[in-house]
């Protein structure tokens, strides 16, 4: 990738006039046509076949036991399975459908078969508990559930049909009968040739429920159309990989992020198939199982969270035996990245480039794309601003913007945007088309990012958000708290983890684990509090807001004033 420093354009990115800041890189043409959606404009990327040859090349592989999906195959199921959708479960455009599922090679066809049928999809952690199952269910009310055979039986109760997914074919067990049914071809319009229904959605329509903690309190439904994930694929994916050598088709990429969330989601089950890229798929990060991946199937791409960089480096450092040499490319995204991990994983692994972008659930992904860090030595920059993206840097007490060099909060506009919150939550977080991301940033004299904080309260574990307001509101209903309040810690390994202060009822002998067991069983595994604080009373502002930057110094005073990190619990 060009530096900006070397780019003739670079002084030109910021408007004093204006106050806005514009992408050094070209704009890239994004498709005009207003009655497109997001499957037919990935399959006309996407040949069939390779340079001539007569088998059309695999897109998916199943990293555990080598099962693949050709690209002829995909087309064909992702068009059957939709066929099927609208046939037997009349899903129509704007039908929700919920998708409770775990990485596989079968996890892209269901979600583009939903999107292919006209309807919107949803997808969520397979690993959520009933509870939150249970409220999505209420948010989306969904006219169809897919589930994996192990996440079928804690559905709760819904008026909405469940369709146990495979996660692979041909699937063989009876379980999967009803599937298979949908993709059976004999029946009247159930897609005899591989052509997609005609699912009456364009470029405006919604194609996505993601879920995100959004700027501010409980986690909230982001609306994706399929304008904004065709910009996706363009403005990140295919332009990112445009950037980097050798060519598309001779990369290989690990899926080892999970594909519910919008960083897997843009690139495996979206924004890899248009360049026909194939992608190893993981079930769940294990450093061992992806180390023997990287090796048998000469992954050249992977990219991943901070934790999987953490993890690859112990392994190393462990003397793990496979090679690495394969891999080219190593990207980071998702969470903060400390400078010290990124100097240590290039020294482990000179051989490797290393680029680091910046997205967010309401950008698509899009926001930042990446630069080798290794060639330009801004360990700490996200990068440069994605193409046909704008941003500005807001100071957070006048609302002026600000020139680079200054910190302030980030705003980004361009096509990639969220439509909005489901059910219109927070409106605030997106004014004119402008998106208020609550993290704190600014720009250097080059043009490129820096992220140094976050005005919102997203706790980042291993890479997924979680909101502050979620866990409250679980530990709120416990007969003996009183009040709460969640915040985070900092974790070497985790890069942050929920810590709840907590008022006790007077004479209450509730302990430490007793609160963090309390939630775990109501709460996804990534979002259990890890450290639990008593305390007299929650500080708040005058105007009852919890003073959550409070709490975070006096965690850092209790790591100053004590080594013991063994102990759950202490006392203010």
């Amino acid at each position: 990738m060009q530096d900006a420093t070397h780019d003739s354009s670079a002084a030109t990115f910021y408007s004093a006039a204006t106050g806005l800041y514009a992408s050094t890189h070209a704009p890239v043409p994004l498709p005009a046509d207003p009655a497109l959606s997001l499957v037919p404009h990935l399959f006309s990327r996407l040949p069939l076949h390779h340079h001539g040859q007569p088998h059309s090349p695999p897109c998916f592989i199943d990293a555990a036991t080598g099962a693949s999906l050709s690209r002829a195959d995909l087309r064909r199921l992702v068009s059957s399975l939709a066929h099927g959708f609208r046939r037997a479960h009349h899903i129509r455009a704007g039908d929700v459908v919920l998708l409770v599922l775990p990485n596989s090679i079968a996890f892209p066809v269901a979600f583009l078969a939903v999107l292919a049928a006209g309807g919107v999809a949803t997808t969520m952690n397979p690993s959520s508990s009933r509870a939150e199952i249970a409220g999505r269910l209420r948010d989306t009310s969904p006219s169809l559930i897919l589930a994996s055979s192990d996440n079928a039986a804690k559905l709760p109760p819904s008026a909405a049909p469940v369709l146990v997914v495979p996660d692979t074919f041909p699937a063989t067990e009876d379980e999967y009968a009803p599937f298979r049914a949908l993709l059976d071809s004999s029946g009247a319009g159930a897609g005899k040739t591989d052509e997609f229904p005609s699912a009456e959605v364009g470029q405006d329509s919604d194609a996505a429920f993601l879920y995100s903690s959004g700027t501010s309190g409980r986690s909230k439904g982001v609306v994706l159309t399929h304008r904004n994930l065709i910009s996706m694929v363009e403005l990140f994916v295919r332009f990112e990989a445009s950037q980097y050598a050798p060519p598309a088709c001779d990369n290989v990429y690990l899926a080892a992020l999970p594909m519910f969330h919008v960083y897997g989601l843009s690139l495996f089950a979206v924004g890899l198939l248009s360049l026909g890229t194939p992608v190893v798929v993981m079930r769940r990060f294990d450093v061992g199982e992806a180390l023997r991946a990287i090796h048998r199937f000469k992954v050249t791409h992977l990219p991943l969270v901070p934790p999987i960089m953490a993890a690859l480096l112990r392994a190393k450092s462990a003397g793990a035996a496979l090679s690495l040499e394969s891999l080219v490319q190593v990207s980071s995204g998702a969470a903060p990245l400390g400078g010290k991990l990124v100097q240590d994983f290039l020294q482990a692994f000179p051989h490797v480039d290393f680029i680091q972008g910046y997205g967010m659930t309401e950008s698509t992904a899009v926001g930042t794309r990446g630069f080798n860090t290794s060639k330009h030595k801004k360990h700490a920059s996200v990068g440069l601003l994605a193409p046909n993206m704008h941003a500005k840097i807001l100071d957070v007490e006048t609302g002026f913007c600000l020139p680079p060099g200054s910190c302030g909060e980030l705003w980004l506009h361009g096509p990639a945007i969220m439509k909005g919150y489901l059910n219109d939550e927070d409106t605030g977080a997106r004014s004119d088309g402008w998106l208020q991301t609550g993290d704190l940033a600014y720009f250097d004299s080059y043009g490129y990012i820096y992220i140094v904080g976050r005005l919102k309260d997203t706790i980042k574990y291993k890479g997924f958000q979680i909101a502050p307001a979620d866990l409250e509101a679980v530990l709120v209903q416990h007969p003996e708290i009183v009040d709460v309040a969640v915040t985070s810690a900092e974790d070497e390994e985790a890069g942050e983890i929920p810590v709840a202060f907590v008022v006790r009822k007077s004479g209450s002998t509730l302990t430490c684990v007793q609160v963090m067991e309390y939630v775990a069983k109501q709460v996804s595994p990534y979002k259990k509090v890890r450290k639990v604080i008593f305390v007299e009373a929650i500080p708040k502002s005058a105007a009852g807001k919890v003073l959550r930057r409070l709490l975070k110094d006096s965690l850092h005073l209790d790591a100053a004033a004590s080594n013991n990190k063994t102990n759950p619990s202490s006392r203010l």
